[in-house]
């Protein structure tokens, strides 16, 4: 069974993921910080590919992917990166990045080579839905990749049940309709959001992103969908932080204030 799905399967709430752009703060620290994540409970990895002209990330994301480009990081060289990572590393990875460097790829050769790494899903944020359930979903369930799409308030009901019918990982549940960013609180129009999402009785699991950066907004994501997604406050001090493990002590400090 792919392993997103045996995590949602084993637990069901207070599920935490991690966001960080490949190659970043250097470019081989890529499984180092996956490596060390694992070791500190974390149930999920988003890994960034980075891109040039990244729509839905905010300046934090924005600039961990420039240097990553600048360090040497491309999806050969991430691919290289993480031929090894499964002779350790048990928990699920995803890969999220924009169509434009997959599809130079080639998208079947990307999925065959997220199988043979250990790659479990993709998140793929300027992917028309229409796009993928015509061309790409038939390729991912070949390898088995669970392709995660993402909702915003904006968020039509009728494509939100489009897409709970026809993916079966989890829904990546946007906070806001705006770009990546931390945030100190969800505002009331956010809870209602979330509280009407919870009210579709959905068949996916969701997690909530986009936001999240301290106590309250991680318990808030987290009372109203399966868990949370963080990844601009992570970006942060990675690059503030001396080292890794400093970076990953000083976001488990933050998440608890």
């Amino acid at each position: 069974m792919n392993r997103i799905k045996q995590l949602f399967e084993k637990k069901q709430k207070n599920i935490l993921s991690i966001y960080f752009t490949a190659g970043f703060p250097q470019l081989n620290d890529t499984c180092d910080v996956i490596r060390e994540l694992e070791a500190n409970g974390i149930d999920l990895i988003e890994i960034g590919i980075p891109f040039s002209d990244p729509m839905a990330d905010g300046p934090t994301i924005q600039e961990s992917g420039t240097i990553a480009l600048r360090n040497g990081m491309t999806l050969k060289v991430l691919f290289e990166q993480l031929k090894d990572i499964r002779s350790d590393v048990t928990i699920p990875l995803i890969l999220m990045g924009y169509l434009n460097p997959i599809m130079q790829y080639g998208f079947e050769n990307f999925c065959k080579q997220c199988k043979e790494t250990g790659i479990d899903g993709a998140i793929i944020p300027d992917l028309p839905f229409n796009d993928y359930i015509s061309q790409y979903k038939p390729i991912a369930d070949k390898y088995d990749i669970k392709i995660v799409m993402l909702i915003t308030p904006e968020t039509s009901d009728e494509r939100i049940r489009l897409i709970d019918q026809h993916t079966d990982g989890f829904i990546y549940m946007v906070s806001s309709a705006s770009t990546t960013g931390a945030q100190s609180n969800f505002d009331d129009k956010k809870q209602a959001y979330f509280r009407k999402i919870n009210g579709m009785n959905l068949r996916n699991p969701r997690l909530i992103g986009f936001g999240i950066s301290n106590k309250a907004t991680l318990e808030a994501a987290q009372e109203n969908a399966s868990g949370a997604i963080i990844g601009s406050k992570f970006i942060t001090l990675l690059k503030e932080s001396a080292n890794i493990k400093e970076a990953v002590k000083a976001l488990k400090e933050a998440l608890s204030k």
